[in-house]
């Protein structure tokens, strides 16, 4: 067996957003056929995402997330700028 899935993320992606789809609406899980895909809902351009799935590690060093949540914990931190906020507003925003 390869070292890790013996396919590509987005192709695993897309099994988790099938199987939601396929599960119940009544259990946990479930997403209703009128949703939009996951990328659409997280609001990332599939471009974008595939460029973080094989460039994370060296993209980014430290702290990922909302551009206002990485603003709130540097200040909480006492940091006196924001690591990573130029490559989530160009990747993530």
């Amino acid at each position: 067996m390869p070292k890790g899935l013996p396919f590509r993320l987005k192709d695993y992606l897309e099994l988790l957003d099938w199987t939601a789809r396929a599960i119940l609406e009544n259990k946990h899980g479930y997403i209703p056929a009128h949703q939009p895909s996951i990328l659409e809902r997280l609001q990332i351009e599939p471009k974008y995402w595939l460029y973080m799935t094989q460039h994370f590690e060296s993209r980014f060093k430290g702290l990922v997330g909302a551009s206002y949540v990485l603003k709130a914990v540097c200040q909480k931190l006492e940091y006196q700028r924001t690591p990573n906020l130029g490559a989530v507003l160009q990747l993530l925003a």
